[in-house]
């Protein structure tokens, strides 16, 4: 699975993206960011508040229910905010 951090996001995980291999078990985008919270203090840091990060998996914004699989590509970014 591939997954793109953009925004403030990747600048508190400090990557833009990464090539990861998450449990079986992380099969929704709600368990993948629950599963990231766990890779250390940064990750929890920048997805303490899920509500207010957006998510395209394979280009198409979705719901944290939404299914992912281990080809997917999941982007987590920043509501984009008018001026």
């Amino acid at each position: 699975m591939r997954v793109l951090y953009f925004a403030w996001i990747r600048t508190k995980i400090g990557v833009p993206e990464e090539v990861l291999d998450p449990p079986a078990d992380v099969a929704t985008v709600q368990a993948l960011i629950d599963w990231l919270k766990g890779r250390g203090p940064q990750f929890a840091e920048a997805l303490k508040n899920p509500a207010v990060v957006r998510i395209a998996v394979n280009k198409r914004y979705v719901g944290l229910d939404h299914p992912i699989g281990r080809d997917d590509e999941v982007a987590l970014f920043s509501p984009v905010t008018g001026g």
